[in-house]
């Protein structure tokens, strides 16, 4: 593997070497192996926030410097804002050399010729993807790559503090008025019912998803894909639902201003009894709460409902991953670096964060037995019948944009369903022209 990097390192010292930077002999043999080793700065844009981020590429990093250590990679941790960064800095023409991409931002690049295209650069990655998981590589529209996933598929997951729900004599609710009585009581006991980071928009659009599922497998997949209305009756209902549990106080108060740390803490400080999140959240669980922690499965509207969707899941996987700019000066060290830290993102994510929910094979072993509720989960995946996506696997950014909004205003408590089905109809019957 070395000598392939050192090839590759003698390759680009020869274009350098064209610009008076290096000198062939008079035979044209390559550059002196002092220019092959010359150090390449890359800056990289990637989300490094908590354990679950900041493991996975430390551990990428370091078997990146024993593997091309004359790379030196400058990092910019990712701002939490759906892309609006990221998007300024291709405006600008200031995009890193590589960063994290999501697809609705990955279909914005395509368009304005702002991420590289991989597809030569990928080999050694697809001998390592998990088999049938292309659709986690390849772009639906041009049969192309734009980006090194790392995440496989994912899921939307409801936690719950057990000792709180023993304490208070609650048994798992199936159905949202027992949602709403277990709300009641803990309530009535000074203990948050749910905790949501609802700061971030996707927990507010993947909590709406969630109840959407029930009636409509396709969730929010249908609006973005222009095949369905906010009016339907899954979606009408769902809306209302979310108000309704927001007026019985689910929720905490300024819900909306709450970020990933401050939810996390009330749930993992017992003042919190349940919690949204997707299942990269087992592992912090876990080790914050021990055997006090489980998931449940989504309620619905009634115990028949409950029984017959529970397959239906939330969450799933799409494009996304580590992109390329195509104005780095070194196109095909970035590629080699993305394609090289995807996979240890993967390897690092598998063996140290237990998560076996990974876009590529990984050949190691666990270093720590995977938590039980990981275990529980992997095993239901035979039982998953279908999943939608989360806020970036959304193509159609009018559409994201607008369920982004306005399923955090439904969390406010002072905007009704029949508003939020007004400007979301409004809003897919203009992208639909």
């Amino acid at each position: 593997m070395i000598k392939k990097w050192i090839a590759l390192f003698t390759a680009a010292a020869m274009l350098v070497s064209m610009t008076g930077c290096a000198k062939q002999t008079a035979a044209g043999t390559t550059p002196t192996d002092a220019a092959a080793t010359e150090p390449i700065k890359l800056k990289i844009y990637v989300d490094y926030a908590d354990d679950d981020t900041k493991i996975p590429y430390d551990y990428a990093v370091a078997a990146l410097k024993k593997e091309m250590p004359n790379v030196q990679l400058e990092l910019e941790p990712m701002a939490r804002d759906d892309g609006q960064k990221l998007k300024t800095y291709a405006q600008t023409g200031n995009l890193p050399d590589i960063f994290q991409i999501g697809v609705d931002t990955m279909n914005i690049f395509r368009k304005s010729n702002n991420i590289l295209q991989l597809d030569e650069y990928a080999a050694d990655f697809k001998s390592k993807l998990q088999p049938g998981s292309e659709n986690l590589l390849y772009h639906p529209e041009d049969n192309h790559i734009y980006s090194f996933p790392f995440a496989g598929k994912e899921y939307v997951v409801l936690y719950y503090n057990k000792e709180i729900f023993a304490k208070y004599n609650l048994q798992v609710p199936t159905t949202f008025e027992e949602l709403k009585a277990v709300s009641k009581t803990l309530n009535e006991n000074n203990v948050i019912p749910m905790s949501i980071f609802a700061k971030e928009k996707w927990p507010c659009v993947s909590l709406f998803d969630v109840f959407a599922t029930r009636l409509e497998p396709q969730g929010i997949m249908k609006l973005d894909q222009l095949k369905g209305k906010a009016s339907e009756e899954a979606y009408k209902k769902a809306a209302g639902q979310i108000v309704d549990l927001v007026n019985s106080g689910l929720f905490p108060k300024g819900a909306t201003n709450l970020n990933y740390d401050q939810a996390a803490a009330l749930f993992y400080e017992g003042k919190a009894a349940m919690f949204l999140n997707g299942q990269w959240e087992i592992q912090g669980s876990t080790e914050k709460l021990g055997d006090k922690v489980d998931w449940m499965y989504y309620p619905s509207y009634d115990a028949a409902g409950y029984e017959a969707a529970k397959g239906n899941w939330s969450g799933g996987g799409s494009l996304g991953g580590l992109g390329v700019s195509p104005n780095t000066a070194n196109k095909e060290v970035a590629a080699k670096v993305a394609s090289f830290m995807a996979i240890k993102y993967a390897e690092a994510k598998y063996t140290m964060r237990a998560n076996p929910f990974v876009a590529t094979v990984v050949d190691k072993q666990p270093e720590v037995a995977f938590p039980a509720m990981m275990d529980r989960l992997a095993k239901d995946i035979p039982n998953i019948k279908s999943t939608t996506g989360f806020a970036w696997h959304m193509t159609n950014p009018k559409i994201k944009a607008a369920l982004e909004d306005n399923t955090q205003r439904l969390l406010t408590g002072t905007y009704t369903a029949d508003e939020f089905v007004a400007d979301m109809d409004k809003v897919i019957e203009e992208s639909s022209k």
